[in-house]
């Protein structure tokens, strides 16, 4: 998957003869990233609403402002904050992308990595439909893999840097959680690049 100068994966449908397919749902929680500010980080995460819960379309409400509060009571405590990640990846392996990648989307919130504040500015949000207590998908492992890629070959400096939410705001967050096979994604893209 290539993508775009605009910073965009190009869209697919589930129907399609692609094996990943991709939406694009624009957010409203994004704005430019500093100037002379490269991406040079990769952020996994996990995220499901109701907590624990699969599908209903709640997460892209969610980064979309649109999620109603009276819909769960969780929600009540939620649906007024402001966030987004450049790609949500669904249980199907179904990726859905809302921010561009050259822009800054709301996913770290406080955060460092190597010392450098505020994760935002220079990172790219991944996340996964998940818990930190349960196994993520075989389509899910494709998916994330091939993204991770295609973000690395269009931004080289992400190249080395992979972390997960837990690993840049330790103790706020646990995100993506122990059920993340970090070694199989890691061996992927080494098999990859081995193989470049």
């Amino acid at each position: 998957m290539m993508i775009n100068t605009d910073g965009w994966l190009p869209q697919t449908s589930p129907d399609s003869n692609h094996v990943i397919p991709v939406r694009h749902i624009a957010s409203p929680n994004v704005n430019p990233r500093p100037e002379q500010t490269p991406v040079r980080l990769i952020v996994l995460h996990n995220i499901s609403l109701p907590p624990a819960q699969f599908g209903g379309g709640y997460i892209e409400q969610f980064f979309q402002n649109k999620l109603d509060a009276n819909a769960h009571p969780y929600f009540q405590t939620i649906h007024e904050l402001k966030v987004s990640a450049h790609l949500l990846i669904l249980r199907t392996g179904e990726m859905i992308q809302f921010v561009s990648f050259n822009d800054r989307a709301w996913h770290a919130g406080r955060s460092s990595y190597l010392g450098v504040p505020e994760c935002n500015d220079y990172s790219v949000g991944i996340e996964l439909e998940g818990t930190d207590d349960q196994p993520f998908t075989e389509a899910q492992y494709t998916a994330v893999i091939a993204a991770i890629l295609s973000i690395q070959q269009a931004y080289p400096h992400t190249r080395r840097h992979l972390a997960g939410h837990s690993d840049i705001a330790p103790g706020r967050k646990t995100d993506p959680g122990p059920y993340l096979d970090w070694q199989r994604i890691r061996r992927a893209l080494a098999d990859y690049y081995a193989g470049a």
